[in-house]
Order: C-alpha cells, then sequence, then structure tokens
C-alpha cells in the first residue's frame, strides 16, 4: 500500500464530502470536495506523466500553503516521484543547497517567489528542467480517463525533507510511503482521529508537523482541513471560537500568542466544540500550558516527533498529560534512552533517546557517511537511530521528558536552527574574524539565536543585520550580537560554546 492508496478510501466512501477549504484575507473561501480534490490531482499527474514526469524523479516545492500545494502533492506521490520541500523563508544560500543536493527536475512556486528564485546561482539549479508556477496549474492538466500511474511500492521514497543537524549542511531525510503510513496510523488510533473531524490548519505544508501530522492525517480519516496561508492570532482565535473546527495544532510559539490574543477578548471563551489540542516541534513552557488550560478548559496535548522519523511519542489522549512531558510511545514505535556508551539507563537517569520502527527513515540522500553514524544496530541486528535528544524517563509513569539537545540545535518557534550555518555566514561579512552562535531564551519564540563575534574593526550594526536577512531566512538572522575580545577554545583549538557568558 502507498499513501495514494489510503488517501482513496475517503475518495470512495465521501466523495462529495468536504475535504478542503482555503481562505486567505477576505477573499471568498475556496472549497474541494472529496472528489474534486483528488479529480484535480488526478489531472495533474496526468498532465506531469505527459511532461516526462517518472517514477523516482525529484520534484521541489517553493510554497505557501495554498490549494495548489496539495493537488500537486498529490499528483507527485500518485506518479512514485519524490517530494522536495523547501522552507518558504529560505532565500539564495539555503535555497541553492537544497536544489544542488536534492536535484529535482521541477521545481513548483507561486509567480510571487519568482524574484526570490532568480537569485539563487544558476549552477545550483542545474538539474531544473522547468518550473511550475502555480498560477498556471489548469495549463498543466490533461485529462485523466486514459491515465495509467505507474506502481508505487511502500518502500518507495515519497519525500525528502531537508532537516538542519548539529554540524555541516542540512541534509535530506529520505522518507518513504510506509514511514510516513506508520506514522498517520500511529496517530489515527492514539488521538481518535474521527471522520467528522474538522482540523484547522495554519502549521506550513513544508514542514513535516503540517504535512504528515495535520494534513497526511486529515485526509486518511476523510476529515475536513480548513487549510490558511499563514497563522493571524486575531484570526486564528476568531476561528477556534467559531465552533467549525475540533482539532488544532501548533508550535509553542502559537500557542503564546494565542494565549495573549485571548486575554485581550472581553467577551465569554467557549471552546467546548474543541476535541484536542496538541503542541510539538519545541518544548511548550508549563506556563504557557497552565494559561491555556485556564482560558479555554483544554488541556494541550504534547508528543515528540522529527523530520527523520515522523511522530515517536505522546502524551495519552485518554491519560493523563504532564507538563513539560512528551509522554510514551506512540504505536509501533520503540524507544531507548542510553548512556555515551550506548547502554540502557535507568529509568529516573538522563540519556540520549535511540529509536526504532517503521516510521524511521532509511537515510540521508546522498550522505552515507551521516547515515551511518545516525545508526546502530545491537546485538539482534535491529537498527536504533540515534535521535541526539537527551531526555529522562519517569520510572513510575514511563512518561518521558526531554532535557534538550545533545549538541547545540537552537529551536526557534518549532524551526530547527544550528548555527554552524549562521557562523559560516557571519564569517564571510567584512570585519569579523571569527563567530559563535548560541540559543538564548526567549518567552514567545523558545530560543533566539545570539551572534558571539571577535572582529578586526568597529562594524556597521545595521549593515551585519541587513546581511543576515539577505543570506538567511528571518528566523535564523540573530536577534543580539555581542563583541567579545576572543572565544573561548581548548587546547586542540575547538570552540567551548557552554563557556560563553551572555551578560545582561
Amino acid at each position: 500500500m502507498n499513501l495514494h492508496d489510503l488517501f482513496a478510501i475517503a475518495r470512495h466512501r465521501t466523495p462529495d464530502k468536504l475535504a478542503l477549504q482555503f481562505r486567505t484575507g477576505d477573499k471568498p473561501a475556496e472549497t474541494f470536495s472529496y472528489a474534486e480534490l483528488f479529480g484535480a490531482a488526478d489531472r495533474l499527474a496526468a498532465g506531469l506523466h505527459d511532461w516526462g514526469l517518472q517514477k523516482g524523479d525529484h520534484v521541489a516545492f517553493y510554497l505557501d500553503n495554498c490549494p495548489e500545494f496539495v493537488i500537486a502533492y498529490l499528483a507527485v506521490i500518485r506518479l512514485g516521484a519524490v517530494m522536495v520541500p523547501i522552507n518558504r523563508r529560505y532565500r539564495r544560500r539555503e535555497i541553492g543547497h537544497i536544489l544542488t543536493d536534492g536535484t529535482p527536475r521541477l521545481l513548483i512556486t507561486e509567480a510571487a517567489q519568482l524574484p526570490i528564485l532568480d537569485d539563487v546561482d544558476a549552477e545550483a539549479k542545474a538539474s531544473l528542467e522547468d518550473i511550475l508556477v502555480v498560477e498556471d496549474l489548469s495549463e498543466w492538466q490533461t485529462d485523466a480517463a486514459e491515465f495509467a500511474p505507474p506502481v508505487v511500492e511502500g518502500d518507495d521514497t515519497a519525500l525528502i525533507m531537508y532537516t538542519s543537524g548539529t554540524t555541516g549542511r542540512s541534509k535530506g531525510a529520505m522518507i518513504s510511503h510506509n514511514n510516513v503510513l506508520a506514522t498517520m496510523t500511529g496517530l489515527l488510533s492514539a488521538w481518535a482521529w474521527e471522520h467528522d473531524d474538522v482540523l484547522l490548519l495554519v502549521l506550513p505544508l513544508f514542514h513535516t508537523h503540517g504535512l504528515v501530522v495535520g494534513l497526511h492525517c486529515a485526509l486518511a480519516a476523510g476529515a475536513t482541513t480548513l487549510l490558511r496561508r499563514k497563522f493571524d492570532s486575531t484570526e486564528t482565535v476568531n476561528e477556534l471560537l467559531s465552533g467549525e473546527s475540533t482539532l488544532f495544532f501548533a508550535v509553542p510559539t502559537i500557542y503564546v500568542r494565542v494565549v495573549d490574543e485571548l486575554r485581550q477578548r472581553s467577551e465569554p471563551i467557549d471552546m467546548s466544540h474543541m476535541r484536542l489540542f496538541c503542541s510539538g516541534s519545541a518544548p511548550l513552557a508549563p506556563e504557557t500550558l497552565k494559561a491555556f488550560r485556564d482560558l479555554t478548559g483544554h488541556t494541550i496535548l504534547e508528543r515528540y516527533g522529527m523530520t527523520e522519523t515522523g511522530m515517536n511519542l505522546s502524551n495519552h489522549y485518554a491519560g493523563p498529560r504532564v507538563p513539560g512531558s512528551v509522554g510514551a510511545p506512540l504505536p509501533g514505535v520503540a524507544m531507548r534512552i542510553v548512556n555515551e556508551q550506548g547502554e540502557d539507563v535507568t529509568p529516573g537517569e538522563e540519556g540520549e533517546i535511540w529509536l526504532r520502527g517503521s516510521n524511521v527513515f532509511s537515510s540521508y540522500w546522498q550522505a552515507p557517511e551521516k547515515t551511518l553514524e545516525s545508526f546502530t544496530r545491537d546485538a539482534l541486528g535491529r537498527r536504533w537511530f540515534h535521535t541526539g535528544d537527551m531526555a529522562r524517563q519517569d520510572p513510575e509513569s514511563g512518561y518521558v521528558t526531554l532535557l534538550g539537545r545533545q549538541h547545540d540545535l537552537i529551536i526557534s518557534g518549532g524551526f530547527n536552527i544550528y548555527p554552524r550555518e549562521i557562523e559560516e555566514t557571519l564569517t564571510t561579512f567584512a570585519g569579523v574574524r571569527e563567530a559563535a552562535v548560541i540559543g538564548a531564551p526567549h518567552p514567545e519564540w523558545g530560543e533566539v539565536p545570539v551572534a558571539c563575534l571577535v572582529v578586526e574593526h568597529e562594524i556597521d550594526e545595521d549593515e551585519i543585520i541587513a546581511f543576515c536577512k539577505r543570506e538567511l531566512a528571518g528566523f535564523k538572522a540573530p536577534r543580539e550580537f555581542r563583541y567579545f575580545d576572543e572565544l573561548p577554545r581548548n587546547a586542540m583549538g575547538k570552540l567551548q560554546k557552554h563557556l560563553i557568558e551572555l551578560e545582561d
């Protein structure tokens, strides 16, 4: 079975049911029944097939949330091709790396994003044969009556999702149809998805949280997705209070803003129609969980996932939801917490999370050495993925609490940031001799990057801020710049970030 086979169940059983509603600003909502959504995807799949897209080809997506994103994605996986999503906040350097490494034949984007793509080095776009602008989507669609899609197996790759590590450039995790199916089936049961659920989805579809946890599960359940282009606190709270939705998934930063918005409301807050609120992609502050519960009567369910593994652990739907905990392994997921020697620690002790299951990806695209480093086989030959996340398991409940990254990954607003990329960018700015980027706590974003610089001469801070915004996604740009005579290093010359002190 592949993803399309699972989605076809809802299309067959409830063809006239609302599958997708998209609204942005004051524009009238666009609606698609299951029959309409998948019919549009079939016509695009036929057109892409006529263009020459074949099973195994890579297709890059550089898109904000829109119906065309969903239609194009369904068409691509129908052909057995591989979607390579690109974070819409990425700019020249980051886009260039993914296009160079991911080697897509086709890129799908919006007309408004073409100037950004024009700025990407020509060498990075060498593999591209064409660009599909979604405003012209109908021109790519053809009659699907005679279209015969290829056979797509569960082990075939569906996605290559680039994930930020703690060293080097971002890596493409090769995620199969079966990997995604494992996450979906685990969540459908563990979170008691229902046919009548209505998901308000404001998370970006280029991220596994919005795409897999949100859209995939909704389609598989035969539910309705209210897709929004982006999160807006006032509009989102209005929709949550309207009584139309039953599910809402978000990152902690969004919940902070929702709480702030709710506190400004004078009218009664009634969210009795909501069935489930979930949070993930970064730690949720206990005070945010409490404030949200006090305002709405709902306790947010926290869970833990990764790009490489989909969803791994979750607080129980029909059980305790412990603030600061990500719960227990989901169905089909095996977990170990190990010490530096790879030995299981006693419950209550700290260690790194290792995972195994059908949800875990197979390898990184074109990175065999990194793949080898990321897995260990036990005495029975079972393959365990090293997450790099430190955790502690409660001896009594079995619930897991995350303690932070084994290395220095920064998570800001649910997005992963690895310092080395920012550091390499900063050292190309005239006058910067050394750069170290560390995470500083932030009440809204969780963490923000702070740049610690050794400079050869005084630099104009406005210029370096503008430089970072040109070269990097906005959420990666340092929020502060601190200056040092030298950065701490050990006898081997290795930077020791833990010794850097940020004075107020």
